[in-house]
């Protein structure tokens, strides 16, 4: 997994979120309790969000553009920083506001100590939470969670590939012979215990030589097209995460069909993310069972794990085809 700072990440989707939802849940839980009645409730709502959206926004905002600093932080003195920007820029919002007199009952000292006074409870409220979370999702647990997941991938990997190899051994002895040394490489890779993300043109490279296995076992049967000129190479993903679906793609879509099929693989950037399409042939009669629905499942499990809400897994069917698409943040080391 990535490296990072205990700080909850305020570049990452789901993290602003969360903190979105925590403020307005204080601030809906505050005007129900000061609120009388319904109307009186929807007018206290409205009147306290008013001040208060512009003063999180603009914070989230300073708190996303200075991470890079605060992750450099040891973890106290972030959280003071992170403090100290949340107060000064609310600070800042409500003295503006009532410099302007877009709300005249900010005018007082009172008046803003308990403002500042509610948005210092509810930061470090949140940060309580965020740090509850981070240890509910401890490198350690996160991990041994990563480990389990990608272990269930592995024996169905070597299943089919022993498959693709007996299939040689009586015809075709020699490819057989070179079937196993390229087994024996690609399990070198899979068996080791690096479960941190990896560079794209490595899990090509894994692609590749799996595809190479099969490609002696169904012969012309198997058609592939990679289209991946666009490709960053140095995309940061988590290991095992296209082949599982050209495993798939190739004992779903391709075995049962007589003639074959295509495989398409297509994997571009597109507004600093990295878009990976696979798309196979899917007959009416082969409906995608429950192994590839847990196949797929793993894969969203490891994505969330990695990146929160960054990254996402969709899977559609239609005219006898089959894809997956996959959206993930183009990160580098």
């Amino acid at each position: 997994m990535r490296k990072s700072s205990r700080l909850p990440n305020m570049r990452n989707l789901g993290v602003n979120l969360r903190i979105l939802l925590i403020v307005n849940a204080f601030l809906a839980l505050s005007a129900l309790l000061l609120s009388n009645s319904f109307t009186e409730f929807l007018t206290l709502i409205t009147s306290i969000s008013a001040l208060a959206q512009p003063m999180l926004l603009l914070s989230l905002l300073v708190l996303y553009v200075s991470y890079q600093l605060l992750a450099k932080l040891q973890y106290w003195q972030g959280i003071i920083a992170i403090l100290l920007i949340v107060l000064l820029t609310c600070g800042s919002v409500n003295s503006l506001f009532a410099l302007l007199l877009i709300f005249e009952d900010l005018n007082g000292n009172h008046i803003q100590m308990r403002t500042l006074f509610f948005v210092l409870v509810i930061t470090l409220f949140t940060l309580y939470y965020f740090n509850l979370h981070q240890r509910a999702y401890s490198p350690a647990v996160a991990e041994a969670r990563l480990q389990a997941l990608q272990a269930r991938i592995r024996p169905h990997f070597l299943f089919n590939s022993i498959n693709a190899v007996l299939s040689l051994i009586r015809s075709q002895p020699k490819q057989a012979e070179t079937a196993l040394e390229d087994m024996a490489d690609l399990f070198r890779v899979l068996m080791s215990e690096n479960r941190d993300l990896v560079p794209l043109a490595q899990e090509i490279g894994l692609c590749r030589q799996y595809l190479a296995l099969e490609k002696l076992r169904l012969e012309e049967r198997l058609k592939i097209l990679w289209q991946i000129d666009d490709m960053p190479p140095d995309a940061l993903i988590p290991p095992l995460l296209l082949q599982p679906l050209i495993e798939n793609a190739v004992y779903h879509g391709i075995e049962p069909l007589t003639a074959g099929g295509l495989i398409t693989i297509q994997i571009y950037t597109k507004r600093n993310e990295v878009h990976l399409l696979l798309t196979n042939p899917c007959s009416g009669q082969n409906k995608h069972n429950n192994g590839n629905k847990m196949a797929l499942k793993n894969i969203k499990e490891r994505l969330t794990l990695h990146f929160d809400l960054e990254a996402s897994l969709k899977s559609t069917q239609s005219n006898n085809e089959y894809q997956v698409h996959i959206i993930l943040p183009h990160t580098i080391k």
